[in-house]
């Protein structure tokens, strides 16, 4: 298969559409869409042979896997996913945004877990194929998307522990709205010293399922606790802050934007890389440096600590209002969003919906 951008791929996609009268309702409100509730019509789907690579691409209707029981991935975790968005713009057309960025990423948590990844430019046009065929999905309202859910499992049925030979690719959409019920509303997020999520040397900087399984216990503890989301330390000092459980961490800080490194632990977000342009397109100093969360908590009381931020597919810019750590809750900018927050926002989801120019190339037409 081609890799080159500006060759054509050379795709044949077999398509099985599902009649009109067949077609799912859609959802009679887009201010209601939730996160991941509603699924269109139709999904991509591709397998894997050792010896015969990638093949039999096809779109067809939206249902269940068919599963060997002894399948791999449900033994032993070989599985990875990834997270990606259509826009529909004001004048209609729909468009994707940075997705060789995000195909690019889940190869490289394929790679981390020994399975194969794909040919983005093949499968970049697989994925603008599905998404046109369920163009009427992609919502008109803005602050609604088309979400895309990559998925590659292993499929041979053994059960000693290997590298399995199958391997099935599928992508489900949906509709979806903000990711947190208080939309672009400062939210409440609480310190976890008590659980880790990863370590340097493991699978933290992969979309894989064993990551979210592993927050969920302090998940539901940060809920209960009236929080929205969770902010994980580095788990061997536990002194570091890395990031929030759906998202990577921003403070502002002196006139300087800082955020964790990715060293092996902290999910690589395209988002992220995104609010780092933008930044330095702005001239506002960047740091990608270890911060503690000893000097979190010291530059909120002194004042010199402007904003904190959260960056992700999902929620896109997440401003923090508030942070709780070993009991105490400490107030961020007020409570209030923070002009850089609500500027990111602007810019990223004004690229986004085709209301600002898009000097960077990062939007992608799902039509020829």
């Amino acid at each position: 298969m081609p890799t080159s951008r500006d060759e054509k791929p050379a795709l044949e996609i077999e398509i099985t559409e599902v009649e009109l009268p067949n077609r799912r309702p859609k959802p009679p409100d887009e201010d209601k869409l939730g996160f991941g509730i509603f699924f269109s019509d139709h999904m991509l789907h591709m397998d894997y042979q050792k010896g015969e690579g990638w093949h039999r691409v096809r779109i067809e209707p939206y249902g269940s896997l068919s599963l060997d029981p002894a399948s791999l991935a449900l033994h032993y975790g070989q599985q990875i996913f990834d997270g990606l968005k259509a826009f529909r713009s004001g004048e209609g057309a729909v468009r994707l945004f940075r997705p060789r960025e995000y195909l690019e990423r889940m190869n490289r948590s394929s790679a981390r877990l020994c399975m194969p990844g794909v040919d983005v430019e093949s499968t970049l046009e697989a994925l603008r194929a599905l998404v046109r065929i369920d163009s009427d999905w992609v919502p008109k309202k803005r602050g609604a998307s088309l979400y895309i859910r990559p998925v590659i499992l292993a499929t041979e049925a053994a059960l000693g522990v290997k590298v399995s030979d199958e391997y099935s690719f599928f992508v489900l959409t949906g509709p979806v709205g903000p990711y947190y019920a208080e939309g672009f509303n400062p939210t409440k997020i609480l310190v976890t010293d008590r659980y880790v999520r990863a370590v340097r040397g493991g699978i933290g900087e992969v979309k894989t399922p064993g990551n979210y399984a592993a927050s969920l216990m302090a998940a539901e503890e940060a809920y209960e606790q009236g929080y929205t989301q969770v902010l994980w330390l580095d788990a061997c000092s536990r002194s570091y802050v890395e990031e929030v459980g759906t998202s990577n961490i921003f403070f502002y800080l002196n006139g300087v934007l800082v955020t964790p490194p990715l060293k092996g632990s902290i999910l690589p977000g395209v988002t992220r890389r995104t609010v780092i342009e933008l930044a330095g397109n702005w001239d506002i100093p960047v740091e990608e440096r270890p911060i503690s969360i000893e000097e979190v908590i010291e530059s909120i009381g002194k004042g010199t600590l402007g904003e904190i931020f959260a960056s992700g597919t999902a929620a896109v810019i997440s401003p923090v209002g508030q942070i709780g750590y070993q009991g105490t809750d400490y107030t961020v900018n007020q409570g209030a969003v923070g002009e850089l927050a609500q500027r990111l926002f602007d810019e990223i989801t004004g690229i986004q919906y085709g209301e600002r120019p898009d000097p960077h190339g990062w939007m992608v037409p799902v039509a020829d």
